[in-house]
């Protein structure tokens, strides 16, 4: 946890209001599961949150959850619909989150925008992708010119990236909120061993050139083996091997099982989030707390996350990923092991929403709370 962000100091119990791409399906996201994980720690903190999700036909053909214990979602048609229903809850509100990619995202951060004078928070879950279409003048969910009306700006990405929304576009304040996991849906569990290495992520072109080298290039040098890609939206016309298994689509509550089967799990990691750097995916902490030694690309800052060779094995071509495979299983077991604790001590949902709790918390004060104790970038 940094420091300053946690317990010290905050103990008002407040009303978060988040408007985010989905909290109710995971179908080709992953804002879904960090939602959830945080919403649940900040409840458990005994906060008040609501979540409001626009009512997508793909996100609705594949619901899973329509009800949360530790929140109340609810659904809206459009931003008229928006504005009409949640007026007086925007405005009554401690804070209000905007998420990346929520749909007419633009409108709807300058309505919540007019309706407050403070307790505004960008929360950026694809922070390279977002930076890089700004530039282009093409992000549909952010204009250049809000970033510096956000009282605070949350970044899946940290390292020189949170100088750059700074000094570069105008925010206020904007600090790291990197992804995390919730032990109590990921966690070790004895089971077969199915596969030899997987992966799970939806398709995306600039990802599929990794994938191919760092498990399709090895499912074809090793015969014998087993592996796995799980996630939607992949054409048609990619060719697997034949010891390739294919699923379309997970739902969360199958995430830890599918962890579990691997004998190791791969992270690919998108273009623009290497090129940024100090963007870890949420699928490291999810693996990791399930025990399952990780096969990450490399990009910089991974070291801040997890010890190269000690706690994550990284990876440049196949020829590395087959030394990894033919680890033997005290090995194996050792690295998972490590990086179970230290995702376990650093990278939970818990620890996410003492850090949101204290930055959000200096913002409703006034200030940006991370000005008065330094935290690392």
């Amino acid at each position: 946890m940094r420091a300053g962000a946690g317990d010290e100091g905050v103990t008002a119990q407040r009303h978060y209001v988040f408007l985010g791409l989905t909290i109710t399906s995971t179908w080709g996201n992953g804002h879904a599961t960090t939602y959830r994980a945080l919403l649940k720690e900040l409840a458990a903190r005994g906060h008040k949150v609501t979540f409001l999700e626009r009512d997508m036909p793909w996100y609705a053909a594949n619901r899973e959850l329509a009800e949360l214990p530790y929140c109340e979602v609810a659904l809206y048609g459009s931003v008229a619909e928006l504005r009409e229903r949640f007026r007086q809850t925007i405005r009554e509100a401690d804070a209000v989150v905007v998420g990346s990619y929520v749909p007419d995202g633009i409108a709807v951060g300058k309505w919540v925008r007019g309706q407050r004078r403070t307790g505004v928070v960008f929360y950026d879950i694809d922070t390279p992708v977002t930076l890089a279409a700004l530039k282009k003048n093409e992000c549909a969910y952010l204009s250049r010119e809000q970033v510096g009306q956000y009282d605070l700006y949350f970044s899946f990405t940290g390292g020189r990236t949170l100088d750059y929304i700074e000094k570069v576009l105008g925010s206020p304040c904007a600090r790291a909120l990197y992804c995390s996991v919730d032990p109590a849906l990921y966690f070790p569990e004895q089971q077969e061993r199915r596969w030899d290495l997987g992966y799970l992520g939806t398709y995306a072109a600039d990802r599929q050139r990794a994938l191919d080298e760092l498990l399709v290039h090895v499912a074809e040098q090793m015969a014998d083996g087993r592996f796995v890609v799980a996630g939607p939206q992949y054409p048609a016309e990619i060719a697997w091997p034949g010891n390739v298994e294919r699923i379309e689509h997970l739902g969360a509550r199958e995430h830890r099982a599918f962890y579990c089967g691997q004998r190791f799990t791969l992270n690919v990691t998108r273009a623009d989030m290497v090129r940024a750097g100090h963007s870890p995916s949420v699928r490291l902490f999810e693996a990791a707390a399930c025990g399952v030694p990780i096969v990450s690309d490399v990009w910089p800052g991974i070291e801040q996350f997890f010890e190269p060779g000690e706690e994550i094995s990284l990876v440049r071509t196949s020829k590395d990923v087959l030394e990894c495979l033919r680890m033997s299983e005290d090995q194996r077991g050792e690295i998972a092991e490590r990086a179970r604790c230290r995702t376990l001590k650093e990278n939970t949902a818990a620890v996410r929403a003492g850090e949101f709790e204290y930055f959000v918390e200096g913002v409703i004060a006034g200030s940006c709370a991370s000005n008065l104790v330094s935290s690392p970038r």
